[in-house]
């Protein structure tokens, strides 16, 4: 080959221009939550709702190991939102949590302190009743563990973004305070698994409803249609032609209109509908996937699943 023959290319010409030119990816900003606060105020309560909001939680963390977790955050990771319980529980390791808030101020990412409180008298009743110590109780009393529990959070108390009182609260009252408190990015999401089953195998232990489609004609007496599925166009179409069959599944979608809406009120995030048939293979096949779309074209989340087929 010549000298003056040029190298082959092994990329298009002006990559190097569109490379330098074009973005990087933006990333959303990261947020942090710690919650705190009394022992036995309702930590572990607050954890789960912001675990149905779809943070990512993380359980009694010694406070050093918030600064690696937010310096991921900051560089891109998909972990955008984290809820950090912190609490007397890390002993020695929880006087370190003002250093970690004042790195996080210095590296810019925003965060926010929920304190969870009670009256001395509910957070002694609330460890009787679940028979477990103070963890600051040592050879005291449940009150002498308190009392030093107080001094300990007193200075983060006063920096709080949000605090809470949770003496006359139910867990259906917190829930509720926290999420009003972070609804300017909170979504209500009730997540729905429709699923089909055949009754000759049992009904689901978990399902909150029970729907019986055994009213429909059994595809499976059709020669063509009995090695289908209701997963396959011509069972589906067969299925949905019956008389009453697609009226059921319209009624049926709204009556559940404001039982889904009372879920949601109730703090009950997950439901499952059970949809049977005798065998799990056909009608309630179809009829799932059915009441799914209907649910779906009104906005709510749901997944699909059929138990029992290929069983037989």
């Amino acid at each position: 080959m010549s000298n003056t023959e040029p190298s082959p290319t092994t990329a298009p010409d002006g990559i190097a221009e569109v490379e330098a030119s074009t973005p990087a990816p933006e990333h959303s900003q990261p947020q942090v939550l710690v919650i705190t606060g009394m022992s036995g105020a309702g930590r572990s309560r607050a954890a789960a709702v912001l675990e149905d909001l779809d943070w990512y939680v993380v359980d009694n963390l010694p406070p050093m190991m918030l600064v690696p977790l937010v310096d991921l955050m900051a560089k891109g990771s998909s972990i955008e939102r984290v809820a950090v319980v912190v609490d007397v529980r890390g002993r020695h390791f929880f006087p370190e949590l003002d250093k970690v808030l004042a790195h996080m101020t210095e590296a810019g990412v925003a965060y926010r302190i929920l304190f969870l409180d009670a009256s001395d008298e509910v957070l002694v009743r609330r460890f009787e009743q679940v028979r477990r110590p103070h963890p600051l109780q040592g050879d005291g009393r449940i009150l002498d563990g308190i009392a030093e529990e107080r001094s300990v959070v007193a200075t983060l108390a006063e920096r709080a973004d949000l605090r809470i009182d949770t003496s006359e609260l139910s867990v259906h009252d917190l829930a509720r305070e926290i999420r009003a408190w972070l609804a300017h990015d909170a979504t209500e999401v009730l997540r729905i698994n429709v699923i089909s089953f055949g009754f000759k195998y049992g009904i689901p232990l978990d399902a909150d409803h029970v729907v019986d489609v055994r009213f429909l004609a059994n595809p499976y007496w059709i020669t063509e249609l009995r090695h289908l599925t209701g997963r396959d166009q011509p069972v589906r179409d067969y299925v949905l032609a019956r008389p009453g069959a697609v009226e059921f599944v319209d009624r049926y979608v709204d009556a559940l209109a404001p039982v889904l809406a009372g879920y949601l009120n109730e703090e009950k995030r997950y439901v499952t509908i059970a949809v049977g048939c005798t065998g799990g293979k056909h009608r309630s096949v179809a009829m799932s996937d059915a009441i799914a779309e209907r649910l779906r074209a009104r906005g709510q989340l749901v997944s699909v699943s059929a138990r029992d087929l290929g069983r037989e």
